[in-house]
């Protein structure tokens, strides 16, 4: 599986950091980061940190140029956080890597009385990042999400939060594309072989990184 790296930068005085996946030729990724999201092939992904009180309209480009600098080429995912990424918190199960970000200084409930913005709130933000050593198939990617969103809000619980996360959490679960004769695994729902791995990692890493 791809090691990730912590990357250091230093943008309008401040000094940043980011964490970096080089996957390489091979690999799928579903995401609902601003950058490279949905379902494709994904050569990279980079959690970057950005300052507290971010107001940049275009984190899509911002994102672009940041990969751009760390020599990065090829398409790949992009997200990003207030958070320190170095304080990331990390697990393993079963073959199944996790990887989350917490910035927990804005949370609440998904289902609010409150009026949705067509556009997205300022970052704090909890990342997740989780590779999968197996095929997925496209239902499963989505299904991945689903469950690692569910661990997640289940670390939440478990950690003393009073919130189901915060109003710009991303998710990337990546997966090997698959190969001529190689099985592709239907299933990532969170009793399924990989969606309970996939949720115990996860769960664990959202645990780590909110500091519990």
């Amino acid at each position: 599986m791809p090691p990730v790296r912590c990357l250091g930068r230093v943008e309008d005085g401040e000094r940043l950091h980011s964490l970096l996946w080089r996957l390489g030729d091979g690999w799928r990724a579903v995401s609902s980061a601003v950058l490279g999201g949905g379902i494709g092939e994904r050569a990279w992904v980079l959690n970057a940190q950005v300052a507290h009180g971010y107001r940049r309209v275009d984190p899509d480009r911002h994102l672009a140029d940041l990969a751009r600098r760390a020599g990065l080429c090829g398409p790949g995912v992009g997200l990003m956080t207030a958070a320190d990424v170095r304080a990331r918190g990390a697990a393993r199960d079963g073959g199944v890597e996790a990887v989350a970000t917490a910035g927990l200084g804005v949370r609440g409930w998904a289902a609010s009385p409150a009026e949705g913005a067509a556009v997205a709130l300022p970052a704090g933000t909890i990342n997740i990042v989780a590779l999968v050593p197996v095929p997925l198939t496209d239902a499963a990617l989505v299904n991945a999400v689903a469950t690692a969103t569910e661990a997640k809000v289940q670390a939440l619980l478990d950690a003393g939060f009073d919130c189901s996360g915060t109003p710009t959490d991303a998710v990337c679960v990546a997966a090997p594309s698959p190969r001529a004769g190689e099985e592709v695994h239907a299933f990532a729902g969170p009793r399924s072989l990989w969606g309970a791995r996939l949720a115990r990692a996860v769960h664990r890493a959202v645990r780590d990184a909110a500091g519990t």
